[in-house]
């Protein structure tokens, strides 16, 4: 299955994210070679690939750790290309990391609480606490993501998929167009996986947030994603609808012998 147009038109007008062409190459090595594709408010879109894809190179330069060396990126309808990832998240992109990354002295609510200071262009001191700061928001992005009757814990005693909401909600702070999330699942129990995963399709349903994700989890990816990119050297092999893509045979050769992209769902 040959890789679709970008969408034209109308349909172009309702992309959240449109990347056009994406080049980057490391001492020689094409990491990542031409690579298209846009992602819809309210849809969740998953980036898979084996190892040496160029999934993370790619998810890199959307985020502004990576500078494209050729390619554009657009986020509703404005260039983020080559933005440090400070600017681009003022934008409006959201992120969640595969190692989660927060405060663990301080509690859940002064966590999220930390995103809003910053978020609001405010500056933390150590002699006004956070837990002053912003607190019916930080407690409304926990209560959606389940996190509200924790938020006096401190995040250093949370279990490891509570602090996956807990780093959801942060990356929620920013009241994200976008939200870029890189192995969201990784390290989680099976049942961990699918309320996280069904937790952010229904957030992102609701708030309208165009979701990008990388997952190595295959059951993950056919039972969350609304479409799925498939990357193989660098290269766009694959875009369509779950059950279209887990069929192609191209797709199927990427991933022959390991098993990841058997069963169903």
């Amino acid at each position: 299955m040959s890789a679709p147009a970008l969408p034209s038109g109308a349909a172009a007008r309702e992309a959240v994210l449109v990347a056009r062409d994406l080049a980057k190459s490391f001492g020689g090595v094409d990491a990542v070679q031409g690579v298209s594709f846009s992602v819809e408010a309210g849809r969740m879109v998953a980036l898979i690939g084996p190892n040496g894809a160029g999934k993370t190179t790619c998810f890199n330069m959307l985020g502004g750790q990576l500078v494209p060396d050729r390619g554009e990126i657009l986020l509703a309808g404005r260039a983020i290309t080559g933005l440090k990832p400070r600017a681009i998240w003022r934008r409006g992109v959201g992120r969640t990391f595969q190692i989660t990354a927060t405060f663990s002295s301080m509690t859940v609510r002064e966590n999220v609480q930390m995103a809003l200071i910053s978020e609001a262009g405010g500056l933390w001191h150590p002699f006004r606490a956070a837990r002053d700061q912003h607190a019916a928001a930080a407690e409304s992005l926990l209560a959606a993501v389940g996190m509200l009757g924790q938020a006096d814990r401190a995040c250093g005693v949370l279990a490891y998929g509570d602090l996956k909401r807990v780093e959801l909600a942060i990356a929620l702070a920013n009241r994200p167009k976008l939200l870029l999330m890189d192995e969201p699942t990784a390290s989680m129990a099976p049942g961990e996986r699918i309320e996280l995963m069904a937790l952010t399709a229904r957030i992102a349903a609701e708030e309208r947030i165009a979701v990008l994700f990388t997952e190595h989890d295959m059951d993950v990816v056919f039972a969350h994603a609304d479409r799925v990119i498939v990357l193989d050297r660098g290269r766009l092999i694959a875009d369509g609808p779950a059950e279209t893509v887990r069929q192609d045979p191209q797709v199927r050769a990427v991933y022959l012998g390991s098993g990841a992209i058997s069963g169903g769902h």
